[in-house]
């Protein structure tokens, strides 16, 4: 069972956002302004849409804390959703006006999104009670939830950190990568390049796909540095840990394919060639002298960087929409426009950033034990001491 668990609620146009987070240890300071950057940092990026020039989002916590630290019970907040002044009588939770609704009501689904889908399942004719949850507008919830994680793992030494690789054809230089390429990600950068060379091309391929009623997807590393062997294990399916990063990520919106280290590019090497040797010495112990794997082996970490790939595909709501069928006269429609980005990888690598957090807290967590950060930290260094003398 994972030791941290999360809930989100929440409807894009709804009055707010709700995150509830439990498992964390007692004792964790937690540094609001830095949690509240990283929400910032989710709206950052060129080609966002006007929704970001609306929305300042900051997180309100409303239990689990005491004078900015975890009481090791459930973790309470939300996040307002400033747009909902203007969609009140369309989104009331309680109550809403039913000619207001109308209005705003969607039938003409949408390719590629949950609309049609959701309706189905859920048997919704009006596909807007589908499009609000599946909107990526729940995301600012799971990076506040991820930045109390992240703080978690920097209190044991370890960060975590992304950088975009590629959006539509414009890609940064091939090449192996590594957590450095991380390190010199300016964030104050529009796209959150791990190479600015190609900046200024891939704004004109944002221009151009703008200007075209476009969007574009991309690719984007993420990665961790400072996590220990051992986390994970081989014995069962379900606790293996590459597999839990994989459905972490994979579940954010628009996140279609995952590649745990060079795992693509090694399905057409040989052995040889794709494998990380082993090295040993007496400061750090064993060690990989490449890390084609990503940092796991057989579901567990093997003490290198962890890394991982994200593919994300385009944005599914299209200024002109594509071909689709209203829902209520079966007849041929183009799918109805809701207001949009052109593309949102940058910031899918910060929303990414909070998932691999969440993941690694709740299996570092799992290892560890501990009610306490301070019982917490001895276990750790503790685990850690005990490897180097193996």
């Amino acid at each position: 069972m994972p030791r941290l668990t999360l809930q989100t609620a929440g409807e894009s146009h709804g009055p707010l956002l709700t995150g509830l987070v439990t498992g964390l240890p007692a004792g964790l300071r937690i540094d609001v302004a830095a949690l509240n950057g990283d929400l910032a940092r989710r709206q950052h990026g060129y080609g966002r849409g006007g929704r970001m020039k609306i929305e300042q989002d900051e997180a309100r916590f409303t239990g689990g804390l005491r004078g900015g630290e975890t009481l090791g019970g459930p973790i309470a907040f939300e996040i307002a959703n400033r747009d909902y002044g203007v969609w009140e009588k369309v989104m009331g939770p309680v109550e809403v006006d039913v000619e207001a609704a109308g209005k705003r009501k969607l039938t003409s689904p949408r390719p590629g999104h949950a609309d049609l889908a959701g309706g189905l399942k859920y048997g919704r004719r009006d596909l807007r009670d589908i499009l609000e949850r599946a909107s990526a507008r729940e995301s600012a919830a799971r990076v506040a939830a991820g930045a109390l994680c992240r703080q978690l793992l920097a209190a044991l030494g370890i960060s975590v950190k992304s950088g975009v690789l590629s959006i539509g054809d414009v890609a940064v230089p091939e090449g192996p990568r590594a957590y450095e390429d991380l390190e010199v990600v300016d964030e104050t950068s529009p796209f959150r390049l791990v190479d600015r060379s190609v900046e200024a091309a891939m704004k004109d391929a944002v221009d151009a796909a703008a200007k075209a009623g476009d969007t574009l997807g991309g690719t984007i590393l993420v990665g961790a540095r400072g996590v220990p062997a051992g986390l994970g294990s081989h014995v069962s399916w379900e606790e293996k840990l590459d597999g839990r990063i994989a459905r972490a990520l994979m579940s954010i919106p628009s996140v279609k394919a995952v590649s745990l280290g060079e795992g693509v590019a090694n399905a057409f090497r040989r052995g040889s060639a794709a494998h990380d040797p082993i090295a040993h010495d007496a400061a750090r112990g064993f060690s990989r002298t490449s890390n084609r794997a990503g940092g796991l082996e057989g579901g567990i970490t093997n003490g290198e960087d962890v890394l991982v790939t994200l593919y994300q595909k385009p944005i599914s709501t299209l200024r002109d929409g594509l071909p689709s069928v209203d829902i209520e006269t079966k007849l041929p429609h183009r799918a109805q426009y809701e207001r949009s980005d052109v593309t949102a990888v940058p910031a899918c690598g910060v929303i990414g950033e909070a998932m691999l957090a969440f993941v690694l807290a709740d299996a570092l967590l799992e290892k560890t034990g501990g009610d306490s950060m301070e019982e917490v930290k001895r276990n750790f260094d503790g685990f850690v001491r005990a490897q180097k003398l193996f």
